[in-house]
C-alpha cells in the first residue's frame, strides 16, 4: 500500500524541505535527501536509485558551496566569523520572540549590533549589508541544488 503513494508522499517531503529552505525552520536539505532516498527504497529499481545517487551528490554540492562561497565574500568584505554568530544567536532567539520574522530581525539587528561593536555605529551598516548579501546567497544556492533534486525526482518519478 505504502508504494503506491510513495511518488506523492516523497513529493510533499520536498515541497516542505524546499519551504525549509527559504525560512530555516525545518532542515530542508536533509528533508530533501530523506525523502529521495526513502522513495528509492520502497520505489527500488535502477532509475530510482540512480536518481537518489544523483540527489545526494546534488545536495551534498550544494551544502559544500552554500558554506563555500559566502564564507569567501565575507572575508573579502571584512566581516569577522564572530559578527556571524552574534547574528545568529540573536536570530534563534528573535525566532522564539517573533516566529519566523524574529529570525531575520534577529540575525539583522545582531550583525548590526557586533559591528556596531566592533568598527562604531556609523561603519557597521557596509558590514550588515555584506553580511546578508552572503547570507541570501547562502540560501538561493541551497535552494538551487534543492531544486535540482526535485526535479530529479520527478523525472525519475515519471519514469518508474
Amino acid at each position: 500500500m505504502l508504494e503506491q503513494y510513495a511518488d506523492y508522499i516523497a513529493g510533499a517531503l520536498i515541497v516542505i524541505g524546499l519551504v525549509g529552505i527559504i525560512v530555516p525552520v525545518l532542515p530542508g536539505t536533509l528533508l530533501i535527501g530523506a525523502a529521495v532516498v526513502g522513495w528509492a527504497a520502497i520505489t527500488g529499481g535502477s532509475t530510482a536509485w540512480t536518481a537518489a545517487a544523483i540527489v545526494v551528490i546534488l545536495l551534498g554540492l550544494g551544502f559544500v558551496v552554500k558554506f563555500a562561497v559566502p564564507h569567501r565574500r565575507l572575508k573579502d568584505a571584512g566581516v569577522p566569523a564572530s559578527t556571524i554568530v552574534v547574528g545568529a544567536i540573536l536570530g534563534v532567539i528573535g525566532f522564539f520572540v517573533i516566529p519566523v520574522v524574529g529570525l531575520f530581525l534577529g540575525f539583522i539587528g545582531g550583525v548590526w549590533l557586533a559591528e556596531a561593536r566592533r568598527l562604531g555605529a556609523p561603519r557597521a551598516w557596509p558590514s550588515t549589508k555584506a553580511a546578508l548579501l552572503a547570507t541570501g546567497l547562502s540560501i538561493l544556492i541551497e535552494l538551487t541544488s534543492g531544486l535540482l533534486s526535485a526535479a530529479v525526482f520527478v523525472g525519475a518519478a515519471l519514469m518508474t
